[in-house]
């Protein structure tokens, strides 16, 4: 296949293409792209080809896809995919120098990348593909195509790309449409960088320097209004039938609700009419005592308001709650991660506010709060997103 038979095998664009500034992204990027890729996604925009190839493009559409936070996300999804399933290092990705450039996915679980090491020419580059099932089953994930993308496009409709281990991509149907995941694309700019003032290295400062409630602020700055919901501390007391630690309401009142690094989602504590702390928590606790009375062994921890029982207040998007461990006075209450899935820890080391200071700092606490990934800038991943009276948490 070559430009001019690109549009006799899959027909002319359907919808109109969305802009693109190919300056500005390649600026962007620190490098260009290659010339078939370019004058595919300015005639097209962002592509399904054959019912499952996603051909990106630099584009947005919201609540859906934003081409620098794809990018972003997929690189380092692969880089953690590929780290855990090879005793090898995973490649190196872009921006690292050679690193690699997704410009695809398959509805296989396949990402497609630009390998930009073996040229400084963009229409040298080879295509590598990543396979998330052979990464899941701890095999290596990596196919290397001596042949650049719109070759590789052409091998998938013709006669298939071989994948290790795995069925093959295609043969493929001669089709080329808008991906319906993204009916209404709009033109993409690049982000602008964080600025580097005094706050910014006032948060790097943080990620090694200082403790407790001074040094979270320093490094997450609390939103400027907070949202706990229409009730009062009191009256969540009473509909709980206890107190809670002083230091979880003084967190609450200067953060509010939200979630923390897009991973542990803290509820909103004093909404009285609709889904909050109160709701959350009791439901948490039902689906823990039913579990429990079926497999006691893998629930060995009583639930509140049974005497020492554990009363949830967070949880990760993977299902695993922050708790406390309802033991003497509220202020010295454990803290424990109750799993989802996997064994039941012991109780943390550490409060709340050293538990999430530590977390943010990118430190590993245990099961439920996951580490960061040695190449990753922890300062990119402390932050908070607050909730407002919207959110069903």
């Amino acid at each position: 296949m070559d430009l001019s038979s690109f549009p006799t095998i899959f027909g002319p664009p359907t919808m109109d293409p969305v802009p693109i500034d190919w300056v500005a992204v390649e600026d962007w990027l620190g490098l260009s792209l290659p010339g078939d890729y370019k004058a595919v996604a300015t005639a097209y925009g962002p592509l399904d080809i054959g019912d499952h190839i996603w051909l990106h493009t630099p584009c947005i559409q919201k609540g859906r896809f934003e081409y620098s936070k794809w990018l972003s996300e997929t690189h380092r999804r692969c880089r953690l995919a590929s780290r855990k399933a090879s005793p090898l290092d995973p490649p190196p990705f872009h921006p690292a120098p050679g690193g690699l450039l997704a410009w695809g996915e398959t509805r296989r679980a396949h990402v497609l990348f630009w390998d930009t090491s073996p040229s400084d020419d963009p229409d040298e580059w080879r295509t590598a593909i990543f396979d998330q099932n052979a990464a899941s089953a701890h095999m290596n994930p990596w196919t290397y195509l001596d042949m650049p993308m719109l070759a590789a496009l052409d091998t998938a409709i013709t006669s298939g790309i071989e994948i290790p281990r795995a069925p093959s991509i295609g043969p493929l149907p001669a089709t080329g449409r808008r991906t319906a995941f993204l009916p209404d694309p709009e033109p993409w700019t690049p982000p602008t960088p964080a600025p580097r003032g005094t706050s910014q290295t006032r948060r790097r400062a943080a990620l090694t320097q200082g403790t407790g409630f001074d040094a979270l602020t320093a490094l997450i700055p609390p939103p400027a209004a907070p949202y706990l919901g229409e009730g009062s501390w009191d009256d969540l007391f009473d509909r709980l039938g206890t107190r809670l630690p002083t230091g979880y309401t003084s967190l609450m009142t200067r953060y509010g609700a939200g979630v923390w690094r897009g991973w542990l989602r803290f509820q909103t504590p004093l909404r009285i009419a609709g889904r909050g702390l109160v709701y959350h928590s009791a439901e948490s606790l039902d689906i823990y005592r039913s579990l429990r009375s079926e497999f006691p062994e893998f629930h060995p921890l009583r639930a509140w308001p049974e005497r020492g029982g554990f009363l949830p207040f967070a949880s990760s998007i993977e299902g695993d709650d922050l708790a406390w461990l309802t033991v003497g006075d509220p202020d010295t209450w454990p803290l424990i991660v109750v799993p989802r899935d996997g064994d039941q820890d012991p109780p943390l080391q550490s409060g709340l506010i050293e538990t999430l200071l530590t977390w943010a700092r990118g430190n590993h606490v245990t099961h439920g709060l996951p580490g960061l990934d040695p190449l990753d800038d922890p300062l990119e991943f402390a932050t908070f997103t607050p909730w407002d009276d919207k959110s069903h948490w």
